[in-house]
């Protein structure tokens, strides 16, 4: 049930586009190239990276999960452990770019605790500090990025496939619905997300500028960019 319900809605291959237009606005504002040290920030296995930049020799991933680096490095690539902290053992401004998609919502608590916390104010404020110190570090490391999340108010959000309002419940149903519709849904998200606004990203990122992917005409995802040798803009 759930591959027919996935096909009908073809949520994969419009996901492959909107990646597509976000490879091309990063190399477009980040202009890299295999002399640049590029880190790949949450990059799980080096999939992503791929399709975007042709090679490989200087571009790091960095990510949580030991198993996904070992595959990154298959390919090729330099890999880091991450802590979920996302703290990144490197010199101030060790990398010349940054590239960081769809990872900052998920900087939030501890993963073995994602069921417990059912507190709202509490799941907020733990996430909020995580992201905030996230936000510094590639601040730290970068000399230019560029960042994606999804949009908090997106009529359809991006990580379970279910309406915005969910984004809007107390945590404790939040928890129970996704579990249900783990059941037979076509996404399976665990509730570690705690997604950000146009304001967010502005208050975590004050040197970027802020773009605005958009779908229907309205705000999907957005991104805070840096580019190493271009001035800060204001929002498109």
């Amino acid at each position: 049930m759930r591959q027919q319900i996935e096909k009908a809605l073809n949520f994969k291959a419009y996901q492959a586009r909107c990646r597509r237009r976000r490879g091309e606005l990063f190399k477009h504002y980040l202009r890299p190239t295999e002399n640049d040290r590029i880190l790949d920030l949450g990059g799980e296995d080096g999939r992503y990276i791929a399709q975007v930049l042709p090679f490989r020799a200087n571009v790091t991933i960095a990510d949580i999960d030991a198993a996904k680096l070992r595959r990154a490095a298959a390919r090729g690539y330099r890999t880091i452990l991450l802590d979920e902290t996302g703290l990144v053992p490197a010199e101030d401004g060790f990398f010349d770019v940054i590239f960081c998609s769809s990872v900052i919502e998920h900087v939030t608590i501890s993963k073995n605790k994602l069921d417990a916390v059912t507190s709202s104010c509490v799941f907020k404020e733990l996430a909020r500090r995580r992201q905030e110190a996230f936000a510094r570090e590639i601040h730290r490391v970068g000399q230019g990025y560029f960042v994606q999340t999804p949009y908090k108010y997106f009529p359809l959000e991006s990580h379970s496939r279910l309406p915005m309002p969910l984004v809007l419940l107390p945590r404790r149903l939040q928890i129970a619905i996704l579990k249900f519709f783990r059941k037979f849904w076509i996404a399976r998200t665990s509730p570690d997300w705690n997604l950000l606004t146009v304001r967010d990203m502005r208050q975590f990122f004050p040197e970027a500028m802020i773009l605005r992917e958009r779908a229907f005409g309205l705000t999907k995802s957005i991104m805070a960019v840096k580019p190493r040798s271009h001035p800060a803009g204001g929002d498109r």
